[in-house]
C-alpha cells in the first residue's frame, strides 16, 4: 500500500496540541518579517551550518517529511527558529509544547538519516522587534527521540490509513459517479466537458455560460470526475455571495443523494460572526466554555465529523453545529480544522484569494492538488481590488487619541502630524498622490510597535477601538509594503463639523491581477465562470489569467421569442435627466402590466432613483402591488423579499442594480416573468472612478480606460439582471432596456448573441 504523507507541523498539531483555545490578543510577525527573521538567524551561523535542512522518515505505512531549520554538524546541534513578538514569556505553554514536539520529530529523522547517537536540540526563539535570540537546549539520545517519534506516529497511524481508505473509496466512487440529472441540460454538457479537460492539461479556463443551464453542478461534476486520474486532493467552491454557496451545497446533497453513501466530504465554511456561539464572549478558555479545553476534545469532534461525513452526511453550518455543540467544541474553529480532512469546501472568495487566506495557506503548506471553481466570476474584480485596498480614516484616529492610554500619546499626536501636513499639502477634495507619504508611514509604524507593546504588557485589557485600529493600520502598512502601479495613493477631504475638515488616505488597488496570479499558479486548474465574462481579454487582463488559460462561451439553449428584449430608446437615464425620466418609466411599466398581470423586478441605478420610481408609481397606479428593496438588508431580509414573489402573486418590485437581487437570484416559471431595467449600468462618473480610468489608460492602453471603468463593468450588472427572467426552456418573459444608449453598437456586442432586439416608441 502507498505510504500515507504527512508534514513534521501537521502531525505533531494533531497529536500534540492540548488546552484551550486562546485567542487574546498576542501580536504574531507578518509571513514576510517570520521569512526575514529566519534569514537573519541563519545569516549569523558558520558557513558549514544547513539550512532549510529536509528530512523524511517513515514509520510503517505512514510517511513523514519536513524541512529542519538548521543544523550545526560540527556542535552536533539541531535549531527550530520561532519568530515573535513582545515578551517570550507571553508564548503561551501550549505553543511551547508543541514547538518542542516538532523539534523532537525532525531530531529523530536527523539521527536516523545521519546515524547519530545523540544530538543537541535547540529552539530558537527570535524576537522580531529587538532581534534578539533566545535559545533553549536540550540534550537527546537517538533511541529516546525515536521511542517519542514512533508514539506520535502510533497516534496518527489509524488516522492515516483511515484516510488512504477513504481515499481510495472516494476515488473508486468519484471513477463511477454518473452525472445526477441522468441527462445533460443544452450547453451544460458543453461546459461540463471544457472544466474536465481543464483539470487534464492543467490549465485555467474561463466559462461564460448563459443563466439557468445549471452552471454549478455543472462544473462541480466534472471536476470530482477528475479527481481520481489528476490525483486531486480537494475541491474549492468559491463564491462572492450567499446565494452562490448556497447552490453548491444544493448541488453537492444532489450528488450525495443520487449515490448511496457517496464517500465525498464536503464541508461549508461561514464567517466568524455568522458561526459564534457566544458573540458576547472573548475567544479564550477563561471567558469561553467551547474554548475551554477545545483542543482535548478535538480530537472526538474531528472523528465524528469526517465518518459522518465519509457515510454522507454534507457538513454545512447547520450540521457542523449540531456537531461542535455535542462534543462542546466552537462550530467555527472545529470547521478550519476540517478543511484538512475534506474533499469539498465551499466558501467566499476570500478563503483562498485574500492576502493571508487561509485556504491558499494551507495548499501551499501541505502541497495539496486542488481544483479552484470560482462562481459568478466577474465579482472577483471589484472583491480583489477591495481584498489588496487599504484605508485609514482620519477620524478614527482623532477618536483615538481622546480614549487612548497615556503612554500611546506621543505615537499618536506625531501619526496626527503627519496626518496635518499631508492635509495642508492637498488641494482638491480628492487628490492621488505622487507616491506612498514616506513620513506618515514611519510614524504609523511607530505608532503599531508602540501599540503592540501595550497590548503586550496588557493581554487581558479589551480595548474594542484600539485593537481595530490596529488591524487597520497593520494592514495598511502591509499594503503599502506591496505598492505598485497597480493601485493608487489617494486623500479624500470631507467635512467634519465646527469648521473642521478630515481626511481619509487610501492604498487603493485597480488591478488586483499580480495579487491573484500566485493563486492560480498554486492550483491544479481554476475555473472561472459566469454569465457574463465577455470580453474575455478584459479579464483576463484584470484578473491577472495566466496567457494559456482556456476559453469556452457556451451556446445558450434558449430561442429568441422565449423573451422579448424591448429598448425604450426614448428614455434617458442619464443622471442629469433622471427626473425627467421618470413618468416615462411609470407609464412604460404600468403598460407592461396592464397587458401582462404578473411578477417583475424593476431594477434602478441607485437607492434613491428607486424610490423615486416607486413613489410615482404608487401614486399614479395604486391598485399594483409594489415591493421596494430597503438599504442595507439582512440575509433573512432579502429572502423575505424574494418570498414575496410566489407562483400567485402580481406585482413589481423595485430594486438597485448590481445589488443582492441581480444575480443568483432563481425565480422560475410564474415567480418572475420579466424585469426593467432603468439604466445602462454604468458606474458614477466621480474623481475616483476618473483616477481609475486614467491609470487604466496607461496600464492597458489609451483605449481602454472608458471601456474597463465604465463600459464592461456596467454591462454585466445589465446581464446578470436580465438572467433573472429566463431559467429554463420552459420559460418565457420579457425584458425592457430603458435607456437610448442600448440603441448604440458598442453596447449592443455586449449583449447576449441571442437577443433580438425591439424598440419601443413612446
Amino acid at each position: 500500500m502507498k505510504p500515507y504523507t504527512v508534514a513534521v507541523r501537521a502531525l505533531c498539531e494533531f497529536t500534540a496540541k492540548q488546552g484551550d483555545l486562546d485567542l487574546r490578543f498576542t501580536p504574531a510577525p507578518s509571513a514576510q518579517e517570520g521569512i526575514e527573521g529566519h534569514a537573519l538567524v541563519a545569516s549569523r551561523r558558520p558557513a558549514h551550518y544547513q539550512a532549510e535542512l529536509t528530512l523524511s522518515a517513515q514509520y510503517e505505512d505512514l510517511l513523514v517529511r519536513g524541512r529542519a531549520d538548521g543544523f550545526d554538524a560540527q556542535l552536533g546541534r539541531l535549531e527550530e527558529v520561532k519568530t515573535f513578538k513582545g515578551k517570550i514569556e507571553r508564548i503561551p505553554q501550549n505553543h511551547r509544547l508543541l514547538h518542542w514536539a516538532q523539534l523532537k520529530v525532525y531530531g529523530a529523522m536527523l539521527c536516523r538519516a545521519q546515524g547519530l547517537a545523540e544530538v543537541e536540540l535547540a529552539l530558537v526563539y527570535f524576537n522580531i522587534g529587538s532581534q534578539q535570540e533566545t535559545v533553549l537546549s536540550e540534550r537527546h539520545a537517538a533511541a529516546d527521540l525515536q521511542i517519542f517519534f514512533e508514539s506520535l506516529c502510533g497516534r496518527f497511524l489509524a488516522w492515516g490509513r483511515q484516510e488512504l481508505a477513504h481515499r481510495s473509496r472516494r476515488d473508486e466512487a468519484l471513477t463511477t459517479l454518473a452525472f445526477p440529472h441522468g441527462d445533460f441540460r443544452p450547453g451544460q454538457r458543453d461546459l461540463s466537458t471544457a472544466v474536465y479537460r481543464a483539470a487534464q492539461t492543467g490549465r485555467c479556463l474561463m466559462a461564460q455560460a448563459p443563466t439557468g443551464i445549471g452552471k454549478t453542478v455543472g462544473t462541480i461534476f466534472p471536476l470530482l470526475k477528475a479527481c481520481p486520474g489528476q490525483q486531486l486532493d480537494k475541491v474549492f467552491f468559491l463564491s462572492a455571495k450567499t446565494a452562490g454557496r448556497g447552490l453548491a451545497l444544493e448541488a453537492l446533497h444532489l450528488l450525495k443523494n443520487n449515490v448511496s453513501a457517496l464517500p465525498l466530504r464536503a464541508l461549508e465554511l461561514v464567517a466568524r460572526d455568522k458561526a459564534c456561539e457566544y458573540p458576547d464572549k472573548a475567544c479564550h478558555g477563561e471567558s469561553c466554555p467551547l474554548a475551554q479545553g477545545f483542543y482535548d476534545r478535538l480530537g472526538a469532534a474531528r472523528a465524528a465529523a469526517v465518518s459522518a461525513a465519509s457515510d454522507g452526511m454534507l457538513l454545512d453550518r447547520a450540521a457542523l453545529r449540531e456537531l461542535a455543540l455535542a462534543h462542546s467544541v466552537c462550530p467555527y474553529y472545529l470547521s478550519q480544522e476540517l478543511t484538512r480532512w475534506s474533499d469539498v469546501v465551499v466558501g467566499d472568495y476570500n478563503y483562498y484569494f485574500d492576502v493571508s487566506a487561509m485556504l491558499y495557506g494551507l495548499t501551499q503548506a501541505n502541497q495539496w492538488r486542488v481544483a479552484v471553481l470560482v462562481d459568478e466570476a466577474h465579482n472577483l474584480v471589484e472583491r480583489g481590488r477591495k481584498m489588496y485596498s487599504a484605508e485609514m480614516d482620519q477620524a478614527n484616529l482623532r477618536a483615538l487619541r481622546l480614549a487612548a492610554p497615556a503612554v500611546l500619546k506621543k505615537p499618536l499626536d506625531k501619526l496626527q502630524r503627519q496626518w496635518n501636513e499631508l492635509s495642508k499639502a492637498q488641494a482638491e477634495d480628492y487628490q492621488v498622490l505622487d507616491g506612498l507619504p514616506l513620513k506618515f508611514l514611519a510614524a504609523l509604524q511607530l505608532l503599531t510597535a508602540a501599540i503592540t507593546e501595550y497590548q503586550v504588557e496588557h493581554p487581558s485589557e479589551v480595548n474594542g477601538p484600539l485593537q481595530a485600529f490596529y488591524f487597520e493600520a497593520m494592514h495598511f502598512s502591509r499594503m503599502a509594503e506591496l505598492f505598485d502601479q497597480h493601485s493608487l495613493c489617494d486623500l479624500s477631504k470631507s467635512a467634519a463639523g465646527l469648521a473642521r475638515t478630515q481626511s481619509s488616505l487610501c492604498l487603493r488597488n485597480v488591478l488586483p491581477g499580480p495579487f491573484l496570479r500566485p493563486r492560480y499558479e498554486a492550483a491544479r486548474t481554476t475555473v472561472l465562470f459566469s454569465a457574463t465574462l465577455q470580453p474575455a481579454q478584459y479579464f483576463a487582463d484584470i484578473l491577472g489569467l495566466p496567457a494559456d488559460t482556456a476559453w469556452v462561451d457556451v451556446a445558450a439553449p434558449f430561442k429568441a421569442e422565449q423573451l422579448q428584449v424591448t429598448v425604450a430608446g426614448h428614455i434617458s437615464t442619464r443622471y442629469q435627466q433622471r427626473r425627467a425620466s421618470l413618468p416615462a418609466i411609470v407609464g412604460l411599466m404600468a403598460s407592461q402590466f396592464v397587458a401582462a398581470p404578473g411578477n417583475y423586478l424593476a431594477f434602478f441605478s441607485s437607492h434613491d432613483y428607486l424610490q423615486e420610481a416607486a413613489c410615482l408609481f404608487e401614486a399614479k397606479h395604486p391598485q399594483v402591488t409594489v415591493w421596494k428593496q430597503s438599504r442595507r438588508m439582512s440575509e433573512p431580509e432579502q429572502q423575505a423579499f424574494l418570498n414575496r414573489l410566489t407562483l400567485d402573486s402580481q406585482g413589481i418590485a423595485f430594486v438597485v442594480l448590481g445589488g443582492s437581487f441581480g444575480e443568483a437570484v432563481d425565480l422560475p416559471g410564474k415567480r418572475l416573468i420579466g424585469a426593467f431595467i432603468a439604466t445602462l449600468g454604468l458606474p458614477q462618473v466621480n474623481p475616483v472612478n476618473q483616477q481609475i480610468k486614467l491609470r487604466m489608460d496607461r496600464l492597458m492602453g489609451e483605449a481602454a480606460g472608458y471601456d474597463y471603468t465604465y463600459l464592461f463593468p456596467g454591462l454585466h450588472k445589465v446581464v446578470q439582471a436580465a438572467g433573472r427572467v429566463i431559467r429554463s426552456s420552459s420559460d418565457s418573459g420579457v425584458v425592457f432596456l430603458m435607456d437610448d444608449r442600448y440603441g448604440r453598437r458598442e453596447v449592443q456586442a455586449l449583449l447576449p448573441a441571442w437577443w433580438q432586439l425591439r424598440r419601443s416608441e413612446p
